[in-house]
């Protein structure tokens, strides 16, 4: 009988590794009165200004609560991914238009323009394509739109995400611990394992480099106690 009831329970885990059911409802807690706390602030704002709020401030909003230690929800990415895509929407909208072939180049090229910048964050695609097809009030708004009411929503919700991690005691901006003791691996092991892989992780390198050392740290002191068991 409890197996069947964990297998029926089985998607509701928490997809990501290192969190709990707990975590998950605070992080959906923060990201309500986030959200809410920016519509406040950006309320604030002189009347004309265009939208209020853009879409992609959602989609921020989850990396920023739910996975503050990924490389795309720190500061930098969360602010300049946001605006960087929207004024290339913009650019793009005015030289190409508002239609399908402008729509898919805005998110192309604000994919490159993140990725070199550093600043890659997926609702920066978002940003861009709100830009191109965001309707009269977003085309009105024109140079202005990257920066109100796309930079004051990002600078909002990452100011209300920088209190509330300090609140729920987080490290954000996220930093990589130093890695335990000696371990079997040099960095560039790791290098050429990521080189071989051929993937993209969604995890900085140096947390990659702690977790594997504290993995190898764990089990040497698990065979330990196994051998003194015996």
């Amino acid at each position: 009988m409890r197996r069947t009831m964990m297998h029926l329970f089985r998607p509701f885990r928490p997809l990501l590794p290192g969190t709990t059911p707990g975590d998950r409802l605070i992080a959906c807690a923060a990201a309500a009165m986030g959200i809410a706390g920016m519509a406040i602030v950006c309320a604030m704002l002189p009347p004309g200004t265009g939208p209020l709020i853009v879409a992609p401030m959602g989609a921020s909003a989850v990396l920023l609560f739910a996975v503050p230690a990924s490389p795309l929800a720190q500061p930098w990415p969360v602010v300049g991914g946001n605006v960087l895509s929207a004024l290339v929407g913009v650019a793009v909208a005015k030289l190409l238009g508002t239609g399908a072939i402008a729509a898919g180049v805005a998110v192309g090229v604000a994919i490159l323009a993140m990725s070199l910048t550093r600043c890659l964050h997926p609702p920066g695609g978002a940003a861009a394509l709100s830009a191109v097809i965001g309707g009269p009030a977003v085309i009105e708004a024109g140079w202005r739109f990257p920066l109100v009411p796309v930079g004051v929503n990002a600078l909002a919700l990452l100011a209300l995400g920088l209190a509330f991690h300090r609140l729920y005691g987080r490290r954000y901006p996220h930093r990589a611990a130093p890695a335990p003791g000696p371990r079997r691996f040099e960095a560039e092991d790791l290098d050429v394992a990521l080189a071989e892989s051929g993937e993209a992780f969604d995890i900085a390198r140096d947390d990659l480099e702690q977790l594997l050392a504290a993995a190898e740290a764990a089990a040497d002191r698990r065979r330990a106690g196994a051998g003194r068991a015996q």
